[in-house]
């Protein structure tokens, strides 16, 4: 302490100049928190000669003078030592570069002798090679050996030195990431430390952050010989970033320790390590896409950059210029450095802080050209990598307790907002599940607003379901179900089904066992998903193809109009809008608020026939059962729409129900005949205290989702689940008539059994010419108009015309279907068309009314409108246009009241694709073919009576019918086109499709009333099934893999297996005007004829077709209908009501065909004519019938026989080719509005057969 006051002294010595100097180097050391001792123990009495003498030296002893403390000894001389600190940095960095040059030096010089005498011997070799004797090269051979065996060592010792520093092996990262921490830690260390001064005076053994420093130090000094081992280029080496951190932080350490003092020096370039930050995440794993990597990168480097500049900012500042004697230093901490630099790196210079010394100032002059560049770059860069990180782009919890499904796909405002209207509807009861949403696009802002609103059951993750990466983010493995959504106007529905099914091999690929639910297109496409080994729609997987169903409901459009609406309002989930005015929306919507749903019945139905428990079911528990669910002995699962009475019910048959709540069809699970048999009110049928079945002690019944109850762990498969039939089995024995009909030798139906089926036939066959068509007198049939051309997309016209030759249609029951179109694309459609029978081609276009006149549509039982090209206009309220143009064309027309005389020759004409060889095609003597009854206005009945001899009678009527009473169904791609299609009706443009008079008329059909099923397929898996068996016509898995495999169906040989397949049920329609069920049709009961149907005829009624004007009290010649979906018991019934009904298979009606008579007398007489398709004579006169209709019709009959002309007419079933004779009988237009509107009772309805009565 005294060398150190001498020291002060001898710098304060000259007077007042001396105090003044002693003065700033006071503050001075200070400012840089130093400990000094000014102490004045100098006299006076020093000469003023010694002060001069020393003048001169006195500003360089000021500069190597450092302040002690008391506690830590130090040099007596007090002099700085930074240049020993400098010089150990220096001397290893050039040392070992010289080293290295050296060594590279000698090797090549060796290596250039090494060759010189290489060729020398070589040469030597060469003379000498017969010569020399093998032992003379054993020698050489051993030299190469051990050789060998040396570069082998130094090459094992580098490999593993290049292992222990590789992130490849755990060992590798676990280091990597060790010396990264380190050097982080030795940065902190440097922090610590800039608080105090730049050199100073400190105890190794005393100092804890010099010793955790050492500690990290000689650790970096065995990773730099690791890494000096394993490198393979020296030189480089040497020169890297990394090496030159280490030469400069290292040796200094060790010199510090050696000589009790510490220097901060350049251990600020510890920094440089922060640029490996993104390398080291990625060890971990831990950045995994492009944007983050790169993000971190430019973070770190511009961090990186800037510590580093601020740490060497802070030593020349804090030490001053060396030449200058270190008197231009100022005090400045490490982050008012840091400060610094920012503000010059940005440009702004405040000036508040600046650099004094030349060091400082002209590091600042090149700094700022690459601080300001990169600054410019960086920053920038970098703000935009965060602006565009996914909002959307974090992970999902999952909940406790609570299920998630993923839905992806086509995610839009209208396809998402239709999704989560009908899955979250409140008559779903408790939905506990969460919808994710996974899209790689972001969501607009009224996406985003919609999510918001469902912000506590709706998420949204940006991303693919193509990467695995997203996949697990959304935690698929552990969701309940995977829903893919197609976007039904896109322009090419093969491509859109191609990205789905990639979609589905992606998740399918991740997680094999989850249930994915898509939405496909195009028919053909589903056979690509076969191909995917882990698909498996026993276990839930479903596709929902649009085109099949769409075109399905079409098809059963064609046998009972408003089967569409109503079916699709079936399984969408509508809200119930209570009307207190007596209009048909009220009566309409009062339908539409009823779902399907399914449930267990009770173990009280058990023993009971089907139709016994659906009429308790309707009468007292207000219900609606349609079909339950059949496990044959094989465990095979199958469902049974309306078995009829031979089936008995067993414990756990599940049903389907049409209701109008989840709670009520509670009602079939809880009913118990002891508690509730007294109880007329359905609402208190409620859960009683009696003992149940084991079966559904542990579990609450589920209304939502059988399925769901079997991944709950539900006993779904159990034994003692399925029902049993108690006699025999229908559907595997076929009837006597059945088997007295088998053919070896013919095939009539599809290898399955389920269509009807003929050889495949040229296109050119069955192409009519447009005076053909004419000749043909088509009526009853079904007209196809079709827009499309060469390059159109398909529509799979086959799903329209499968329904339609269903097995359970006799063959003279189909209709004839006349395809109105491009012949281009109907040559493309042909290939899947070619094996059905009764199919025409006109080629032409819909506009042209001379093809609509040809093929007679004022005649056919329906026409269909469809257009191929709606998806090629981006304009979605012209993508209807053709189909609007067409429907609008038909409707305008004007047409005689009856088909006119004919110039057929004698020999008659029989339409192209009646095959007169087949044997299906073969009259039966003295049979009446089935008449063509249309439900238009002044259409006339037309009833053809084959008797052999007799010339047909043809009389015409001159009035005139419009093109209005035609019925048609119009496809439309665009909700809001509905509009169009109707010009009489108030419908708003803003209406919900659902709501508009075209759609529950029946008259028009969108797509996208089938977005519905994704949310009623996941609930309940069975539900889809239900439907597409009803529309289909009977489509199987099994006949889908063998259309997959063939691409058209096969013939089969009629066996009783596939024979009893044609026992099945079908939907129609039943006119009250006659018939057994006329009492009821004037003001009769619903319930009542609900009830007479099933017992008697085992007809189950589900609707009403009613038309739009019935509850008005004055006539109207309106003959627009709309749908009622289950009327209650008590609805009142009108005479002109149709009645959907599901219908028994008649085996009698393909043998015998009667004549079949629309006057008032048929009821007398029917018990002697069978209908050509279900005849049932009528048991009662309808009250307060007009006694006048026998007396007028008796008239008319003999007028028409006077005035009747001959003709020739051949039979649709062309084997024998029998002259037929037509009677065409022009009615009055008092009986056309009430009699030719809707179909005859009698053409649908089986012979009465009684039935034991089990209620």
């Amino acid at each position: 302490m005294a060398n150190g006051g001498g020291g002060g002294g001898s710098s304060g010595g000259g007077g007042g100049g001396g105090g003044g100097s002693s003065l700033r180097m006071s503050s001075n050391i200070h400012a840089n928190h130093l400990s000094l001792d000014a102490s004045s123990s100098s006299s006076s009495s020093s000469s003023s000669s010694s002060s001069s003498s020393s003048s001169v030296h006195e500003p360089k002893m000021d500069a190597l003078i450092i302040p002690v403390t008391m506690e830590v000894p130090c040099d007596s001389r007090g002099q700085r030592m930074w240049w020993a600190f400098l010089a150990s940095s220096m001397v290893t960095f050039f040392g070992g570069l010289f080293i290295i040059l050296l060594w590279r030096t000698l090797k090549y010089l060796w290596t250039v002798c090494c060759h010189c005498g290489g060729k020398t011997k070589e040469a030597q070799k060469i003379n000498n090679g017969s010569s020399q004797a093998d032992g003379t090269l054993k020698p050489v051979d051993e030299k190469e050996e051990t050789v060998a065996a040396e570069v082998g060592w130094m090459t094992s010792v580098k490999d593993w030195a290049g292992v222990m520093i590789s992130a490849q092996t755990l060992t590798g990262r676990v280091l990597v990431v060790l010396v990264f921490a380190l050097s982080i830690g030795a940065l902190v260390i440097y922090f610590i430390d800039s608080s105090n001064p730049i050199e100073s005076c400190q105890n190794f053994y005393k100092d804890f952050t010099l010793q955790i420093d050492m500690a990290f130090n000689v650790f970096f000094l065995l990773y730099f010989g690791l890494r000096f081992i394993a490198a393979n280029d020296k030189l480089w080496f040497w020169l890297e970033v990394n090496s030159v951190v280490d030469f400069f932080t290292v040796p200094p350490v060790f010199v510090s320790v050696y000589l009790n003092r510490s220097w901060l020096g350049l251990r600020f370039l510890r920094a440089l390590r922060l640029i490996q930050f993104s390398e080291i995440l990625q060890f971990l794993n831990i950045l995994k896409t492009s944007n983050s990597i790169k993000l971190v990168n430019l973070l770190s480097i511009f961090i990186s950059t800037w510590l580093t500049a601020a740490g060497f900012i802070h030593l020349v500042e804090n030490s001053g210029d060396p030449w200058e004697n270190f008197q231009n230093n100022q005090a400045l901490t490490y982050w008012e450095c840091v400060y610094l630099l920012m503000v010059t790196m940005s440009t702004v210079g405040y000036g508040d802080v600046y650099a004094k010394t030349t060091l400082g100032r002209l590091f600042m002059v090149f700094f700022i050209l690459g601080g300001l560049a990169m600054f410019a770059s960086y920053v920038p860069e970098i703000i935009e990598l965060i602006g565009n990180r996914k909002k959307y782009g974090g992970s999902y919890s999952a909940v406790s307790g609570r299920k998630h499904i993923v839905v992806c796909g086509h995610i839009t405002l209208e396809s998402v907002s239709n999704f989560l209207k009908d899955f979250l509807h409140k008559d779903r009861d408790d939905v506990n599940v969460e919808i994710v949403f996974l899209h790689n696009i972001s969501p607009n802002l009224e996406l985003e607003a919609l999510f918001k609103r469902h912000f506590t059951q709706v998420e949204f993750y940006q991303g693919s379901v193509l990467n695995p990466h997203d996949l697990a983010r959304v935690k698929i493995e552990s969701a309940d179900a995977c829903l893919i959504l197609a976007n039904k106007y896109c322009a090419d529905p093969d491509a859109e089904d191609a990205s789905n099914i990639m979609r589905v091999i992606s998740i399918k690929n991740y997680h094999p066992k989850i249930r994915i639910i898509t939405q496909m297109l195009q028919y053909h496409n589903k056979a690509h998903l076969l191909n995917i080994p882990s698909w498996n729609w026993k276990e839930g997987d479903d596709a929902i193809c649009l085109a099949e169903l769409k075109l399905g409901f079409i098809a059963q459009s064609c046998l009972a109009q408003g089967l569409s609406t109503m079916l699709a309002n079936l399984f969408s989930m509508r809200s119930f809008i209570k009307i207190e005015e007596d209009t048909w929306q009220k009566y309409y919507l009062e339908g539409v608020s009823n779902e399907m749903y399914t449930e267990y019945l009770s173990s009280a139905f058990v023993g009971l026939s089907f139709p016994t428990v659906c009429e308790l079911c309707f009468v007292k528990l207000k219900l609606l059962m349609i079909a339950i669910e059949y496990k044959s002995a094989n465990r095979e699962s199958r469902i049974l729409i309306n078995p009829g009475n031979h089936l008995k019910i067993q414990e756990g048959t599940l049903g389907f129900f049409i209701a109008s709540d989840a709670k009520e069809v509670k009602r079939a699970f809880f009913y118990c005949k002891a508690c509730h048999d007294d109880i007329t009110d359905p609402k208190r049928i409620k859960k009683c205290g009696c003992k149940r079945l084991i079966y559904f002690e542990d579990e609450q019944p589920s209304t939502l989702s059988p399925k769901k109850k079997q991944r709950n762990g539900g006993m779904r498969n159990s034994p003692s689940s399925s029902p049993k039939l108690m006699r025999h089995d229908p559907l595997l024995i076929p009837g006597n008539d059945q088997i007295d009909n088998m053919d070896s030798n013919v095939k009539k139906y599809d290898s399955t059994g389920m269509f009807h089926w003929c050889a495949p036939k040229a296109i050119e066959k069955v192409i009519l010419t447009r005076s053909e068509a004419a000749m043909t007198v088509l009526s009853g049939h079904v007209v196809v108009c079709i827009f499309g051309d060469v390059s159109s997309a398909l529509i799979g016209l086959r799903n329209l015309v499968m329904p339609l030759r269903a097995s359970n249609f006799h063959y003279h029951e189909l209709k004839h279907i006349v395809f109105v179109g491009s012949i281009e694309y109907l040559k493309r459609e042909w290939e899947t068309l070619h094996n059905f029978p009764k199919v025409s081609i006109l080629p032409g276009t819909p506009l042209s009314r001379a093809d609509l006149r040809a093929v007679n549509i004022n005649l056919c039982d329906m026409c269909v409108i469809l257009s191929a090209n709606q998806n090629n206009i981006d304009d979605t309220s012209l993508q209807d246009k053709e189909c609007i143009l067409a429907s609008l064309n038909i409707k305008s027309m004007q047409f005689d009241d009856s088909i006119g005389v004919l110039q057929a020759n004698s020999q008659g004409f029989t339409p192209p694709g009646m095959d007169r060889s087949s044997p299906d095609n073969s009259p039966v003597h003295g049979m009446l073919r089935q008449p063509s009854i249309t439900t238009g206005v002044n259409i006339p009945i037309i009833t053809e009576l084959a008797k052999p001899g007799k010339l047909p009678l043809v009389s015409v009527n001159q009035e005139k019918n419009s093109g209005t009473h035609i019925l048609m169904i119009t496809e439309l791609v665009n909700d809001t086109n509905v509009q169009f299609l109707d010009q009489d009706d108030d419908d708003d443009p803003d209406t919900e499709l659902y709501l508009t008079q075209p759609f529950a008329c029946g008259t028009a059909f969108a797509v996208s009333v089938l977005d519905s099923l994704m949310s009623a397929t996941y609930f309940n898996d069975n539900i889809l099934t239900l439907i597409r068996t009803l529309v289909t016509g009977g489509a199987t898995p099994e006949l889908e893999a063998l259309i997959a495999e063939e691409n058209a169906l096969r013939g089969g040989y009629s066996t009783p297996q596939t024979l009893a397949n044609r026992d099945r049920c079908r939907v129609a329609q039943l006119a009250l005007l006659d018939g057994p069920f006329a009492d009821l049709g004037d003001g009769g009961c619903y319930g009542d004829l609900f009830c007479k149907a099933l017992k008697t005829y085992n007809m189950l009624c589900f609707g009403i077709y009613r038309l739009r004007d019935a509850h008005l009290s004055t006539p109207s010649q309106c003959t627009k209908r709309y749908v009622i979906t289950n009327p209650p018991y008590e609805f009142e019934l009108v005479p002109t009501d149709l009645i959907f009904c599901l219908m028994q298979f008649d085996h009698n009606a393909g043998q015998s065909r009667a004549s079949l008579s629309h006057s008032s007398h048929s009821s007398q007489s029917s018990s002697k004519k069978s209908s050509s398709v279900h005849s049932i004579p009528s048991t009662a006169n309808r009250p307060n019938r007009p006694k006048s209709r026998e007396s007028r019709d008796k008239q008319n009959a003999t007028r028409m026989n006077r005035m009747g002309q001959e003709k020739k007419w051949f039979t649709d079933e062309p084997d024998n080719a029998y002259p037929r004779n037509i009677q065409i009988k022009p009615m009055s237009t008092h009986m056309a509005n009430q009699i030719n509107q809707y179909k005859s009772t009698s053409s649908l309805i089986p012979p009465i057969r009684e039935v034991e009565d089990e209620c």
